[in-house]
């Protein structure tokens, strides 16, 4: 896994394509699967590899898969 990063996201997603990397909804699908843990009210502890980040960045992202 990567190292983990403490990290602010933005008050409101911008519904681009792909999602930034603060998307609020980006580290919610994260925190979903265990890659993320909520510390605050918009702060998040993300353990994930590049992989799971970019594929919930994806617009129409079905579930972030723990193993690859």
């Amino acid at each position: 896994m990567a190292t983990p990063r403490e990290v602010t996201v933005k008050k409101r997603c911008c519904k681009s394509d792909p999602r930034c990397k603060r998307c609020p909804v980006v580290a919610k699908r994260l925190s979903a699967v265990g890659m993320a843990q909520r510390t605050g009210r918009r702060t998040y502890v993300i353990d994930a590899p590049k992989k799971a980040i970019k594929r919930a960045r994806r617009f129409k992202a079905r579930k972030v898969k723990l193993g690859s």
